[in-house]
């Protein structure tokens, strides 16, 4: 009797990335893909529905964030392993993931290779990231804090960090509201939370930082 395969569910808003994995996972005899989605409150549902074993999801997505859906997962679906494969510079968020619940973190710049691997690592109950982030938690765990990178980003909030990103792709506040799935109230309030950690004075210099962080961080 043949033994049932490892499900995995992709949660990426790119379809080429989850066509692109899809064929990638069913190359492997004993690794099935049973879902995806392209948005954080269809994939909670769609992932409540399927039952996968391994969650492989982005941070920026359609509607809502990866880091919230991370964390959802982690409190709703708890069997679910989360492997974040994503743009995002791993020094600014594999931290916030790993915190979130995710149990590995790959750059879209790996190989192919890596990603089956953190699969495997994943599905063996072990954590998986790169040598040089690897390096870096190793660091922090010796002197008590992360290396310093001279950035006050690293001082927000996921959520704050997901306000600023969107407004530096040129999302206007209702906009950002929309796809973070809050009141233009609570975005309002996040934005004010940035201009006193990032020592703004106003919107215009908010925005202005937003987008000129943007560009240094292009994500797609």
């Amino acid at each position: 009797m043949n033994k049932p395969r490892i499900k995995i569910f992709l949660v990426d808003d790119h379809p080429l990335v989850r066509e692109w994995l899809t064929n990638l996972i069913h190359q492997q005899p004993d690794l099935v893909v049973c879902g995806e989605s392209a948005d954080a409150p269809q994939a909670l549902q769609a992932i409540a529905a399927t039952n996968p074993d391994v969650a492989v999801v982005d941070i920026s997505l359609k509607s809502g964030s990866g880091i919230e859906l991370i964390k959802n997962l982690k409190a709703l679906q708890p069997g679910v392993a989360v492997i974040v494969l994503s743009m995002h510079d791993e020094r600014l968020y594999a931290e916030r993931a790993l915190r979130a619940g995710a149990r590995g973190y790959v750059m879209k710049s790996e190989t192919a290779k890596k990603v089956i691997m953190a699969i495997r690592q994943v599905l063996a109950g072990k954590l998986f990231m790169s040598e040089s982030l690897t390096a870096i938690f190793a660091e922090k765990f010796v002197d008590g804090r992360l290396p310093a990178s001279g950035s006050l980003v690293e001082e927000l909030s996921d959520r704050e960090l997901e306000t600023f990103h969107l407004l530096g792709k040129g999302c206007e506040t209702r906009e950002v509201a929309e796809k973070m799935n809050v009141s233009m109230k609570t975005v309002q309030a996040h934005c004010a939370h940035i201009k006193e950690k990032l020592k703004l004075t106003n919107a215009a210099e908010l925005l202005r930082e937003a987008v000129r962080w943007q560009e240094n961080h292009p994500t797609g």
